[in-house]
């Protein structure tokens, strides 16, 4: 996600692989990001952790790509992030956990249930190409890899609007760069 994130911004950047287990909990890493989670980036002095926040950070340090909307058209964008981040990433942990909530626990939850999730997102994608609208951004890189990987791992249903929406982001240049250079886990 956020090599394909780095890979929109059409810029230079320096990658360093942190290995999965005992260097991601090494007091190295975890002076980046004491939760010990991959990805982290490093701007200059500023360290951003967490996929959204990633997301949102570097469109905003790279305006130049024009991957945030103007500040007086953001809300849907932010709505966007902040449900793939909450809503879907809980409901989709939950699923891939087989946690089933009672009515009551749904509730508290605040996102309901997985298909009041994906009823929403469906709605959302409805008669427009990119999670905002006519204009792709970052949201579509983080909404976009939720829905793709989601999708793979059967945690969302296979709705046409979810796998056109995945494909149609699968085809762009910067994703199909990014994808070379991870290897085949990219979209």
């Amino acid at each position: 996600m956020v090599r394909w994130m780095l890979e929109e911004l059409n810029t230079e950047y320096e990658t360093n692989i942190v290995q999965w287990g005992a260097e991601m909990k090494g007091p190295e890493y975890l002076a980046i990001n004491p939760m010990g989670k991959v990805p982290a980036i490093k701007h200059g002095d500023v360290v951003v952790t967490e996929c959204a926040a990633i997301c949102a950070y570097l469109a905003d340090a790279f305006p130049e790509a024009g991957l945030a909307p103007e500040l007086h058209n953001r809300g849907s964008y932010y709505r966007w992030l902040f449900f793939a981040a909450g809503p879907v990433e809980q409901a989709v942990t939950n699923k891939t956990l087989k946690v089933e909530l009672t009515d009551r626990q749904q509730a508290m939850v605040g996102y309901g249930n997985l298909s009041v999730v994906q009823d929403t997102l469906e709605q959302a994608l409805k008669n427009t190409p990119y999670i905002t609208g006519e204009k792709f951004t970052a949201a579509d890189v983080y909404v976009g890899s939720h829905v793709y990987w989601a999708l793979k791992f059967g945690s969302l249903d296979s709705r046409p609007i979810f796998t056109e929406y995945a494909e149609r982001l699968g085809k762009r240049e910067a994703n199909v760069r990014a994808a070379e250079l991870d290897g085949p886990t990219n979209m």
